[in-house]
């Protein structure tokens, strides 16, 4: 492709290569950084920051806690470290957000999004984590989100979860809490902590919340709208 440039009369022409002309795409495990995504639930950030560093831009990443500001800048001591390279780097962030009320909130409600992605989620440390009254928590809370997060998915998006597939984490039985929400599992791969330079897990409740936590046995659950869900889509907000 060729433009034309103009000084005192005379006609400049200047060959561009239209390749260079878009930022180069590039690819992190299932992320590309041409793709617009939704992180809920960060703690320190630095599963967003890690991405946004790989990509070399996090323009097309909105990164979002439940926390409120001040309280990240309590809880987690590179939490403002994170945070600022992400806004250098042109990164969206959202505080004080519910991740079963991501429609309700103003910034984000007529949004729509290739890739959401909630890591690691968890209700908080309310007891043993095998009885049945915390496993239900766990479970109201990944429905929630898989509720208010269906209807951000723009055409072929994805909702990804990554969680602990050992007892009794594999009791929360995500892949069947998608189903009532009208998602279908597309893929289910190992999630390995050091894909992802620079992310540090943190248990993100109480006061040893800026502690890291055992990954163990992990992986990261893909689910995709329902062909029955998408048929619907356009005339339905669920």
């Amino acid at each position: 492709m060729s433009y034309y440039y103009y000084y005192q009369n005379e006609e400049w022409e200047v060959d561009v290569d239209e390749e260079e002309e878009e930022e180069e795409e590039k690819w992190v495990k299932h992320y590309s950084s041409n793709h617009r995504i939704l992180l809920v639930g960060e703690g320190d950030f630095s599963l967003s920051l890690s991405l946004a560093h790989s990509f070399g831009s996090a323009s097309n990443i909105l990164a979002s806690s439940l926390d409120p500001y001040d309280v990240l800048m309590e809880n987690y001591e590179d939490a403002k470290w994170n945070l600022e390279n992400l806004e250098k780097l042109g990164a969206s962030l959202l505080h004080g957000v519910d991740a079963t009320k991501l429609k309700l909130h103003s910034d984000l409600r007529w949004r729509k999004f290739d890739w959401i992605i909630f890591n690691f989620p968890h209700a908080g440390f309310n007891g043993n984590e095998a009885h049945t009254r915390v496993i239900k928590m766990h479970r109201n809370l990944v429905h929630g989100f898989f509720s208010s997060a269906r209807g951000m998915l723009r055409a072929d998006g994805e909702i990804h979860v990554n969680h602990k597939t050992t007892a009794p984490f594999c009791h929360w039985n995500i892949r069947e809490l998608a189903s009532k929400n009208w998602l279908v599992l597309i893929g289910c791969v190992d999630f390995k902590k050091e894909d992802y330079p620079g992310y540090n897990n943190k248990r993100g409740d109480g006061s040893r919340c800026d502690e890291s936590f055992p990954l163990g046995e992990c992986s990261t659950f893909e689910f995709r709208l329902s062909p029955t869900a998408r048929r619907i889509a356009p005339s339905s907000s669920f």
